[in-house]
């Protein structure tokens, strides 16, 4: 039975609810007012001494009450003014107190949903979701909403992207997730100490300061660039292991999931489908423990790290998700530069290699540092032939491979007539490769 009037195959359009971010939300927005004070402070702090050494008690008073009423208003009217909605079709989501934005996302261009917990919103219990938007260059976000409600919404939206009817994905759920490899915290620290970036901003703030002490004789000279010196030998290595601590990758149906952070949790999503580009980075000092670290690139997304450091074989297997059917070919198999590409990069020639299988696109370059890069056929946007007078001297080129992700690998100093061939055979392959990839869709 059908209502009168009501022909059965149209769907009765759904109700559209706004909702309004999480109470707690103006405190977030409140530090607008406060923080353009602080800057002309900052700006001009001769002139900011002077105006507070003028001010009574009472004035100070005064104006602080006056800046924290204002701080609170704008925090609270930018709260009551923003608002979003999922639509049969998109995620809106209207923002603005004088001027007016709304922002439409449409759902199947979705292509991650993040979400992320800073350390006073964990207390607060509220989260922020951050969406990644094909062909977008910045993230939409939403901040705040309560714990559960976000999770509820983020699974909501993952599955609307899949092709969930409206009517049924709110009551889909978030995916269960398999773990796949998780970092133990004593592992990261001594990966972080082996890194060569942070012996070398260490040494830096060694040796500086004693050249800077004899050439100027001035202790304050050598305070203010020997403690930043110091300061970023500490905060690289500091600053990353607060990042990927307890990183953690999971398994889902809507992709690979990264769990990291020691006081801001945050909780990413590998599209499926999506990876342009795997990277295996061996630096020396891991060499002889066996570690490697393995880095994406991702068509508009900021997901840049899939494993912080990880023995070779636990990372191949979380490669082997990512990228199915791929084998990393062994050192070994890779095919080196002729020995005239030491007339051209003496030495560092010998870094160099590539590799073509059946899937992936491989060149290595680095001999200090080593990286492999992985380009699936199927990812490869052009292919461009490079020859300068000094290679075409010598019967050299450089084969380069431009992803979707606006990056480019590339095969240097190849034989120019392997060059030829290898160019015009990996048009071919990135043809088929596309003709015959799986779906991008999630959950497919």
């Amino acid at each position: 039975m059908t209502a009168p009037g009501v022909d059965e195959g149209v769907r009765p359009k759904r109700v559209v609810v706004e909702r309004r971010l999480h109470p707690v939300t103006p405190f977030r927005r409140a530090w607008a007012p406060v923080a353009v004070v602080v800057g002309w402070a900052a700006h001009d702090p001769n002139q900011a001494q002077e105006q507070l050494t003028r001010l009574t008690t009472t004035a100070l008073l005064i104006v602080l009450a006056v800046v924290v009423s204002a701080a609170s208003l704008y925090g609270f009217l930018s709260w009551w003014f923003t608002h979003f909605a999922v639509t049969d079709s998109e995620l809106r989501i209207r923002t603005g107190l004088l001027f007016r934005r709304t922002a439409h996302i449409r759902l199947e261009r979705l292509q991650a949903v993040d979400m992320t917990r800073p350390l006073l919103a964990r207390i607060a219990g509220v989260a922020k979701l951050r969406l990644d938007v094909v062909g977008a260059d910045k993230k939409d976000e939403l901040a705040f909403l309560g714990e559960s409600e976000a999770r509820a919404l983020r699974a909501e939206l993952l599955a609307r992207a899949a092709g969930f009817a409206p009517e049924t994905a709110h009551e889909v759920g978030e995916a269960p997730a398999r773990e796949l490899l998780r970092v133990p915290p004593r592992e990261l620290a001594v990966a972080l100490i082996l890194t060569g970036a942070t012996w070398g901003a260490l040494a830096a703030a060694l040796v500086v300061p004693p050249f800077l002490w004899l050439a100027t004789h001035s202790v304050w000279t050598v305070l203010a660039t020997g403690v930043p010196l110091l300061g970023a030998a500490g905060a690289s290595s500091a600053g990353r292991f607060v990042g990927e601590y307890d990183w953690t990758v999971g398994e889902s149906p809507d992709g690979l999931r990264i769990d990291h952070g020691l006081l801001d949790r945050t909780h990413e999503t590998v599209p499926p489908g999506r990876v342009q580009t795997v990277r295996i980075v061996e630096p020396l000092l891991w060499r002889r423990r066996g570690w490697v670290r393995v880095e994406l690139d991702v068509a508009g997304s900021a997901n840049s790290v899939l494993v912080p450091v990880a023995p070779r074989a636990m990372a191949e297997a979380v490669i082997a998700r990512v990228l199915p059917g791929t084998e990393v070919p062994a050192t070994a198999a890779l095919s080196r530069p002729p020995r005239r590409a030491g007339r051209c990069l003496p030495l560092w020639w010998r870094g160099y290699g590539i590799a073509v299988t059946d899937t992936v696109f491989v060149a290595r370059h680095g001999l200090l540092r080593r990286s492999v890069a992985l380009v699936p056929h199927a990812k490869v946007q052009s292919v461009r032939l490079t020859q300068g007078p000094w290679k075409r001297l010598w019967r050299l080129a450089d084969v380069h491979v431009d992803t979707g992700a606006g990056k480019t690998v590339t095969a240097r100093l190849r034989d120019a007539q392997e060059a030829a061939e290898l160019l015009r055979g990996q048009a071919e392959r990135s043809r088929t490769g596309r003709r015959d990839a799986r779906s991008d869709q999630w959950m497919a």
